[in-house]
């Protein structure tokens, strides 16, 4: 679960600082809020760690199979000394307050950089709205565990210094937490969840291809994206979708089953879709054999075909926001018609 994203644009309030994303996850049997006073002892704890100079705790939430926390940290300071100091700490305490034999952690942490204010802006939505998606509360603003209501000045401060998260949306207190509120008040769309939760490794993804044979997996960005696109089926689903926006583009006029012929224009498809979910980081180019029961070796030839063909390189270049929008369209599209078609 440990992951460090590749650094980017910083939206540091402080240029000698970097921002991450932290989490922890409880083990299957375990909760953070074992006993009421975890939570506030939690919380302090991670306002703790934060003291040192030169750490920052922008935002958090705690939940109870789930701690989130933005934070940042010099450039010279290591983001694995913060959390795995937490994570100690909190894993001593819930052991004494469930002591049953089993981990506490499900797995070690979760670092993320966060890429750009636009970045930070969703993670303060997505963790101000996390515990209503648990079904912890009715409202963001009702959930005590976080640091939304300290920003919004609905709780004391107890500790956690909210000058940070208020500084994202404006000058004076009134005028950002006016603008935070109305932020916050927008809800993530299910598409934004999904992806949001495959990157965390709290959903996870079926990979491996074939029925016999599948292994759960956290993933990235853009196979998140697709993932969570394909409905729910895992990478087959994402796969799928690949497919029917690829079977599209390279003949629109008429059907093309990637999946069971054998012609030269199907075998074309079956490998822009293997150059695909490659570049993507969806699966290996084994996966994709298996998914439509091809041998590899044959597919990784008509893979280097199309890598070397001008007209197949412009669709392997397309964005994936155009991938995700059209083959969702197309999926709906199929979707209707086969309704329509009463069955034999």
């Amino acid at each position: 679960m440990h992951h460090a994203a590749a650094a980017a644009a910083d939206i540091d309030l402080d240029p000698g600082l970097s921002t991450w994303l932290l989490c922890w996850q409880a083990a299957v049997g375990r909760s953070f809020l074992a006993e009421p006073s975890l939570a506030w002892r939690i919380r302090g704890r991670l306002i703790d760690a934060h003291r040192e100079w030169g750490r920052v705790l922008v935002d958090f939430v705690v939940l109870p199979t789930e701690i989130h926390a933005i934070t940042q940290i010099r450039r010279d300071d290591s983001v694995g000394s913060v959390a795995r100091a937490f994570g100690n700490v909190v894993s001593r305490w819930v052991r004494q307050a469930q002591p049953i034999r089993s981990p506490v952690l499900a797995g070690p942490y979760l670092a993320q950089r966060v890429d750009g204010r636009d970045a930070l802006l969703r993670e303060v939505r997505m963790l101000a709205w996390r515990p209503v998606l648990q079904k912890q509360c009715s409202t963001p603003t009702h959930h005590p565990y976080g640091g939304l209501r300290i920003a919004l000045g609905l709780a004391p401060s107890k500790g956690f210094d909210a000058r940070p998260l208020l500084g994202q949306f404006g000058d004076s207190v009134s005028t950002a937490r006016e603008a935070l509120r109305k932020w916050a008040a927008v809800r993530p769309s299910d598409q934004d969840w999904r992806v949001w939760a495959l990157t965390r490794g709290l959903e996870v993804a079926l990979s491996g291809g074939g029925a016999h044979f599948s292994v759960a997996r956290a993933v990235e960005g853009p196979a998140a994206a697709l993932i969570a696109a394909g409905g729910g089926r895992g990478v087959a689903g994402a796969l799928d979708l690949i497919g029917i926006w690829v079977c599209a583009t390279i003949q629109s006029a008429s059907p093309l089953d990637i999946k069971s012929s054998s012609s030269a224009m199907a075998a074309r498809g079956r490998a822009l879709v293997a150059c695909l979910a490659v570049a993507h980081r969806l699966c290996s180019a084994a996966a994709v054999a298996r998914h439509f029961l091809r041998a590899k070796a044959t597919l990784s030839e008509q893979m280097t075909a199309c890598r070397s063909r001008p007209s197949d390189r412009l669709i392997l270049a397309t964005p994936l926001r155009r991938i995700l929008e059209e083959g969702m369209l197309l999926q709906e599209a199929a979707a209707v018609v086969n309704h329509r078609i009463p069955a034999e």
